[in-house]
């Protein structure tokens, strides 16, 4: 028997306050992620429509993964292609060509600068038109080569061909013939804006389809929470905690994007081995499937990370505001 206040029963300790014991962190995590298991092997059917919707939701942004690094590299092949070339008058010496072709890598826009002789042009000439015999006959009855040496030039940016261009006529070379940049002026201008239309094409299409998918895959996961509204209710009366409560539904929603992402993952693998041989016949230098099975973890982990983002946050949302836990 204790007298006076020399005896005292601790307060309990409150949510929030202090934490939990290690042991008893233990268990509620242990009872959360079971419980969380349970509703989802449970509920089969609600699960598997679930999964279904969070599939199509991640196959769009596998999808747009695909698409973007396909138009990315079609738009590389694209601007590669994107030069101009200096000629050279026919007596040029070589010194001062490789003069120009020194100022010219100087430019902070410059990317590349390559000499083409006239040996050498006047050999790619010939391998262009090997199958042309009356176009070989009139070279040979010219007797000389009528060609010029010649720099071709690729720019940084394609757009920064124009100020290249300005920068050559400005130093007013006496050896430069003609920039056939001019000529293909109003091609490459309508190149660049073109990609530049492509490039934004893409990200909005990116963004709108991702934000539609998102949405279907919410109103799924909070469609599926409805139907267990009443044992949401029972457990909040009897004094549940919000962790208690919304726990085994994050858990829920965490494991339907990971089963969707491997769902997905897997669905492109002979997807993309059978588009390979069609989007190669469009851009040799891409194939897809290569391209999938070499960031194969990395795209099973993006889509991973989306589907449990979209999981947990859809399944948080749905418990706090729409069932008002």
């Amino acid at each position: 028997m204790c007298v006076g206040n020399s005896f005292r029963i601790p307060p309990l300790r409150k949510e929030g306050e202090g934490g939990f014991p290690p042991n008893m962190f233990r268990i509620s995590l242990k009872r959360t992620l079971f419980s969380g298991y349970l509703n989802f092997r449970r509920n089969a059917w609600l699960s598997a429509a679930t999964i279904l919707v969070m599939v199509l939701a991640l196959f769009v942004l596998g999808s747009l993964t695909l698409l973007s690094a396909f138009s990315q590299s079609a738009i590389a092949m694209i601007e590669s292609r994107l030069d101009m070339s200096i000629y050279f008058v026919q007596g040029a010496e070589e010194d001062d060509i490789f003069s120009v072709k020194k100022e010219l890598e100087s430019l902070p826009d410059v990317a590349e600068v390559n000499y083409i002789s006239r040996e050498a042009a006047l050999a790619e000439f010939r391998e262009r038109y090997s199958e042309n015999a009356l176009i070989l006959s009139a070279l040979e009855e010219i007797g000389e080569n009528p060609l010029e040496a010649s720099l071709n030039v690729k720019a940084r940016d394609p757009s920064r061909l124009g100020t290249i261009t300005q920068f050559l006529t400005e130093q007013q070379y006496p050896t430069v013939d003609k920039i056939n940049y001019f000529e293909n002026q109003h091609v490459i201008e309508r190149l660049t804006g073109i990609l530049g239309a492509i490039r934004g094409s893409v990200v909005f299409l990116t963004l709108f389809l991702a934000f539609v998918a998102a949405l279907v895959a919410f109103n799924t996961i909070r469609l599926a929470i409805y139907t267990m509204r009443e044992e949401v209710a029972i457990m909040r009366l009897v004094g549940g905690t919000r962790w208690f409560i919304q726990g085994p539904f994050l858990v829920s929603g965490a494991l339907y994007g990971i089963v969707a992402a491997l769902i997905v993952t897997l669905i492109f693998v002979p997807l993309t081995w059978l588009m390979a041989p069609k989007l190669s016949f469009l851009l040799p230098s891409f194939d897809i499937f290569k391209y999938f099975l070499a960031g194969f973890m990395e795209f099973f982990a993006i889509l991973a990370a989306a589907g449990v983002g979209l999981g947990v946050l859809s399944s948080l949302v749905a418990v706090r505001r729409y069932l008002k836990v």
